[in-house]
């Protein structure tokens, strides 16, 4: 098995590479989606972020209001911290179950993961990323795309782009990079090159 870091700033494609190394046979983990998850009905942090926030956050459902708690660790990095501290060891436990069942050794897993340079995400687990892929665009592109595919507002999409790391961090860490800066075709092809070194990869790793 070979898990994969892939990460990306707001507007870059790093979704489409996803859906692109699935159709290559990826196994994809949305970080995202399991940080919703455990806010869920029943999901890990609930009982802990009512715990730490109050019942103010505690939604109609048995799960997080995530509005009511937005309001609270919005632009306050100590509140932020301390939801970090809860969630962040929550979403790497559903990391690891999600690998585990997936009981393989021919597996190449993606972590899909927009804060994998600010965070111990993917890393601080039993099946930690060996290798991180970053996605990146040009800036107006990408505010073209969050703008007419999202409905971001240009300043708001700037804002949100300037609080993630930049570039230079992300490559600090990258063992590949795709530049998403032409049509789908050529994405398509940068993502075939990349499936094809990822698969040479894991022949080399189960040798």
């Amino acid at each position: 098995m070979l898990i994969v870091g892939l990460t990306g700033g707001m507007g870059v494609g790093k979704s489409t590479v996803a859906s692109l190394l699935s159709d290559h046979g990826a196994e994809i983990i949305d970080v995202d989606a399991l940080g919703r998850k455990i806010l869920e009905p029943g999901g890990l942090a609930v009982s802990p972020v009512i715990d730490r926030f109050g019942p103010g956050v505690a939604g109609t459902d048995g799960g997080i209001n995530r509005a009511a708690l937005a309001e609270i660790v919005f632009g306050d990095e100590d509140q932020l911290a301390a939801l970090e501290q809860i969630s962040h060891p929550a979403i790497n436990e559903l990391m690891d179950q999600t690998v585990e069942a997936l009981k393989t050794a021919d597996a190449i897993v993606v972590y899909d993961m927009a804060v994998l340079v600010e965070s111990r995400l993917g890393y601080d687990t039993n099946h930690p990323y060996e290798v991180v892929v970053v996605v990146e665009a040009p800036m107006a592109e990408r505010l073209e795309r969050l703008q007419t595919q999202r409905g971001i507002e240009r300043d708001d999409a700037l804002a949100r782009i300037e609080s993630q790391a930049s570039d230079d961090e992300r490559r600090a860490v990258a063992q590949f990079i795709i530049a998403n800066g032409g049509d789908l075709a050529a994405l398509g092809d940068a993502t075939t090159e990349l499936w094809g070194q990822l698969e040479q990869l894991l022949a080399s790793k189960n040798s």
